[in-house]
């Protein structure tokens, strides 16, 4: 019998070449009010710094803007890069959230630096900055402070993260390796993997998180998503021809670290390729699933199967945003997610 999969969005609000950082942001929160209606069941909004392409630096701000738009999705960082911050400052923040929008919040959480290496260190500076060691110690005090734990003993008991409230934001580990996942598991945190980013290995990865996760009073079972690349269009030769915009920046900027804006597809369509760059590009294709709605259905399953989870965070890049709404309102349509009736004029 098929999974019944849950869908949900990874946003990453992408500036096309000739747009600016601005009409990103106002992209999304169209997107995110569409995604609403159309019975998507997670918004998340990614962290990304020094970017050209992307225009989401600071998750906890937009999550606030998106779920004032919205009604129906929860919405969270995908994720909040906890290295550069203050577990305590990131606990007040999504406390705050979470009074605001009680039982709606996730807050993703990950360790990479979002950024390249200057700028990673430019977020946290002073002898106080966190190394990557201290991670795990990091969100064992993010978890203390959102459920009012902190030990005795510890440098900070006896301070709450404010506003104390009833109920608490929903914490994912986010991560593209089995350091990740295993983090994941000891904490009992649901695991998001980022096939988007490495496909290789990850189903090994979700494997080794669902057989080694700790039970405990908030999460008693193991659970987990996949974030995916995935663009769908009424053909698979359409989809095909979309698609050529974001690989061809993908591919620049895995080989030869560009920090463009997005291309246009006709700009991707008259790239002359070397071997090289179209053995990339091909290498790629593996993080995606692209194509007709019943191409990505089946596509969709495939992974569900082979991963072992039942949800999928969806990142959808495409230089025109119409296309963009489409490949959503497609996929939507497709799997059945309840979309609301549209609203008369």
């Amino acid at each position: 019998m098929p999974r019944t999969l849950k869908l949900g969005v990874l946003d990453q609000s992408p500036i096309r070449k000739g747009g600016t950082a601005a009409q990103a942001l106002r992209e999304t929160l169209d997107l995110a009010r569409l995604c609403d209606r159309l019975g998507y069941h997670r918004y998340w909004l990614a962290e990304h710094h020094a970017s050209e392409a992307l225009a989401g630096s600071a998750p906890e701000i937009l999550i606030a803007r998106v779920a004032s738009l919205t009604e129906r999705m929860r919405v969270g960082s995908g994720g909040v890069m906890l290295p550069h911050y203050s577990a305590l400052k990131v606990a007040e923040q999504f406390r705050v959230l979470e009074t605001l929008y009680p039982g709606r919040i996730d807050l993703g959480i990950g360790r990479a630096p979002g950024s390249d290496r200057r700028t990673a260190q430019l977020l946290q500076p002073g002898p106080q900055a966190w190394g990557i060691e201290h991670f795990p110690y990091q969100i064992r005090d993010l978890l203390a402070w959102l459920h009012d734990a902190v030990p005795e003993g510890h440098q900070g008991h006896g301070i709450s993260a404010q506003p104390i409230g009833e109920s608490a934001p929903e914490v994912w580990l986010l991560g593209s390796s089995d350091q990740s996942a295993a983090y994941a598991a000891h904490f009992g945190l649901p695991f998001c993997y980022a096939h988007f980013i490495e496909p290789q290995g990850g189903v090994e990865v979700m494997r080794a998180y669902l057989q080694q996760f700790r039970a405990n009073p908030l999460h008693e079972a193991p659970q987990g998503a996949v974030g995916i690349s995935v663009l769908c269009a009424e053909t698979d030769e359409e989809a095909d021809r979309l698609a050529s915009s974001r690989e061809l920046w993908a591919m620049k900027r895995r080989t030869a670290g560009e920090r463009a804006a997005i291309p246009s597809v006709e700009e991707a369509l008259a790239y002359d390729y070397s071997e090289r760059e179209r053995a990339v590009v091909q290498a790629m294709r593996r993080r995606s699933v692209v194509g007709s709605p019943a191409t990505v259905r089946a596509g969709l399953e495939r992974h569900a199967e082979a991963y072992g989870v039942d949800e999928f965070l969806c990142v959808t890049i495409t230089y025109d945003f119409e296309a963009r709404l489409r490949s959503y309102a497609l996929l939507a349509d497709e799997f059945g997610l309840g979309a609301l009736p549209q609203a008369a004029d």
